[in-house]
């Protein structure tokens, strides 16, 4: 007579896997649950059981519910050409409605009443593409901050960095935008000192127009004074020789 299908629902249903390095304890989860109406007794088995502890490794699942079965793999030194041969098996049964006796029932089950399934154990290692691109992203990384940096760098520390070629070039444009700066502050400093020329001939001129206004103006008075005076005398001379 053919056993029972597996009535528990298993995540994952086919393999268990198991990432490395193996060189402490790996712990994969194995969710089995219930979604019938009655309970449901269960065991944990595996063809290698010093190499595995299952945590809990039986025990009764009630109706509707389900519980997390912790396997881990102890340490061991692991071989990539060695295929992995282990295997687990989820046994059940439906619990009897008095049981009292968990282990009793497990004895007095008869081979009909027992439902299993079967899972292979998967070993994988992290893949070499997976640390070459770690490894490349974290030179891109350190390139990028050494971008960013490099204008705050002293000269030592460039060249610590750079060749003596891309060193020297850059020691050149320093040098060429310091004279740059320097003709630039010499054409400014020319260019006040012109400006303060202009000002002081504009000064000078306008200050020679106003004093020769002022002599015209003097010139004029003074010849307006003597006419007076001249006139004056004039009539003087006239008004005796009328007399």
């Amino acid at each position: 007579m053919a056993r029972p299908e597996q009535v528990l629902l298993l995540e994952p249903q086919h393999e268990l896997k198991f990432r490395g390095p193996f060189s402490d304890v790996v712990t994969t989860n194995l969710k089995l649950s219930n979604p019938t109406d009655r309970n449901v007794c269960f065991k944990v088995k595996t063809t290698a059981p010093r190499r595995y502890c299952v945590r809990p490794n039986s025990g009764i699942i009630d109706a509707g519910t389900s519980i997390n079965v912790s396997v881990m793999l102890q340490p061991f030194d692991y071989d990539p050409n060695e295929k992995s041969k282990h295997k687990f098996m989820v046994q059940s049964m439906l619990a009897p409605p008095d049981m009292t006796d968990m282990e009793g029932v497990w004895k007095e089950a008869k081979p009909e009443e027992l439902m299993d399934s079967k899972l292979r154990c998967v070993f994988e290692m992290p893949v070499e593409n997976e640390k070459t691109h770690d490894m490349e992203s974290n030179k891109m990384m350190s390139s990028s901050l050494l971008k960013s940096d490099s204008s705050a760098l002293p000269a030592k520390s460039l060249s610590s960095t750079l060749d003596d070629g891309e060193v020297k070039k850059i020691m050149e444009e320093c040098k060429r935008l310091q004279m740059e700066a320097q003709r630039l502050r010499e054409e400014n400093k020319q260019i006040r000192e012109d400006d303060g020329l202009r000002m002081r001939k504009s000064n000078v001129m306008s200050s020679q127009h106003t004093s020769v206004g002022m002599k015209k103006e003097e010139g004029l008075s003074a010849r307006t004074v003597a006419l007076i005076i001249l006139f004056f005398v004039v009539g003087v001379i006239v008004g005796k020789l009328v007399l």
